[in-house]
């Protein structure tokens, strides 16, 4: 099992923790102020969600691809380390995200 692999899957999980927690503010903001800003920001952290839980299913328990991508022999590691970096750098953006709309 490459490691690129692990950091994207605990780095997808993590992000849909993420967007959770985003989507709750925004949600409950929503529900106060019933601005076209807000209703945004939810239908925005509806798409991510679903978009990171897809990845999960995938890349965590789907038997095929989970073990496909996980192979070094057929994806290279390059391939694994890009998935990696673009899951990274999307958790920054959700977890300065985070940060602001918590603060």
């Amino acid at each position: 099992m490459s490691v690129a692999v692990d950091v994207f899957r605990a780095f997808s999980v993590l992000n849909v923790l993420l967007v959770l927690g985003l989507g709750y503010v925004w949600g409950r903001n929503y529900l106060q102020f019933r601005s076209k800003h807000t209703l945004g920001l939810c239908v925005f952290a509806a798409f991510f969600l679903f978009e990171n839980l897809l990845a999960v299913y995938f890349f965590v328990f789907e038997p095929t691809l989970s073990v496909w991508i996980a192979t070094p022999d057929l994806v290279p590691p390059i391939a694994q380390f890009a998935m990696s970096s673009l899951r990274v750098l999307e958790f920054g953006g959700l977890a300065f995200m985070t940060w602001i709309t918590w603060d």
